[in-house]
C-alpha cells in the first residue's frame, strides 16, 4: 500500500502535540487529554445527553466536559444527536470508530487495576461497572456456561448475555433474565469482586436462582497486584 501524507483540512490544521508517526501518538492527540477517555467510557452503552455525562463524572466541569465533546466530535469520535419526539432531547453518542476504543479501554483498565493504587471502592458509574465485567470476565470459565443477567441500579438498568466464552452488556430491562441483582455499584463490587455473598447489608439483592447467581459471580476476579 502506498503511503500518502495526509491531507490537512481545518479539523486536522491545529497544532499536533508529538511530531511522531506511531499510531499511539495520534491516539494521544485524539483521546490524552484529562477526561477524553472517560467521557467515552460512558458513552459505551449508548447516547447520553450532557447532563448524564457530567452527573457520572465527579469533578469535571461543564466547560471542561464542552471542551471535551468538542474535541472528540473533530476527531469523529463522538457525533452529536437529537432524540425524535417525545424525547426531543440532544444527546451525544460514539460514531463506530468511537465504539472501537472500548478494547484499549478495557485493557487499560485491566493493566492499572495491578496497581498498589487502584481503590476498587471509589465512586464507580454504572457504565464503569458494565465495563469493568467486560474486562475481568475469565473467558475459560465464562464458555462452559450461559445466562441472562439483569442489573438494577437506583437510576440505571443492564443486561448481561455470557455465552460462548463472552459477556455482551446492554442498557435496558431483562423481564426474561435468570437472575437479576438490585443495589449500588459498591453493592456490585462487593458481591461480585469482594465475593462477600448477596441479601446483606450493603451488598446485591438477588431475584432468581442462587446457584445460577453464584456461577456468574465466579466467572470475575479482580487481576493480581504487581509487587511493591
Amino acid at each position: 500500500m502506498e503511503l500518502q501524507k495526509i491531507t490537512r483540512s481545518k479539523k486536522t490544521a491545529q497544532k499536533r502535540w508529538y511530531d511522531d508517526a506511531c499510531g499511539t501518538a495520534l491516539a494521544l492527540e485524539f483521546v490524552g487529554e484529562r477526561w477524553a477517555l472517560l467521557i467515552i467510557r460512558e458513552l459505551l452503552y449508548g447516547p447520553r445527553r450532557f447532563g448524564e455525562i457530567r452527573a457520572n463524572l465527579p469533578g469535571i466541569s461543564a466547560n471542561v466536559l464542552t471542551q471535551r465533546l468538542e474535541s472528540l466530535e473533530e476527531a469523529e469520535i463522538v457525533v452529536r444527536r437529537r432524540l425524535p419526539s417525545p424525547a426531543n432531547v440532544q444527546v451525544y453518542a460514539l460514531t463506530d470508530w468511537g465504539l472501537e476504543a472500548e478494547v484499549p479501554i478495557r485493557e487499560m483498565g485491566r493493566w492499572a487495576a495491578r496497581s498498589p493504587r487502584h481503590d476498587p471502592l471509589a465512586f464507580m458509574s454504572t457504565a464503569s461497572a458494565m465495563t469493568s465485567l467486560r474486562t475481568l470476565i475469565d473467558p475459560v470459565k465464562a464458555a462452559a456456561v450461559k445466562m441472562t443477567v439483569a442489573f438494577h441500579f437506583p437510576d440505571d438498568a443492564f443486561v448481561a448475555r455470557v455465552g460462548d466464552g463472552e459477556i455482551v452488556i446492554l442498557r435496558s430491562d431483562a423481564p426474561d433474565a435468570d437472575v437479576t441483582f438490585t443495589g449500588d455499584t459498591l453493592a456490585m463490587r462487593r458481591t461480585i469482586y469482594g465475593k462477600e455473598g448477596f441479601d446483606g447489608d450493603g451488598l446485591l439483592a438477588l431475584a432468581g436462582d442462587r446457584a445460577t447467581a453464584q456461577a456468574f459471580i465466579d466467572l470475575f476476579t479482580l487481576p493480581e497486584k504487581i509487587a511493591s
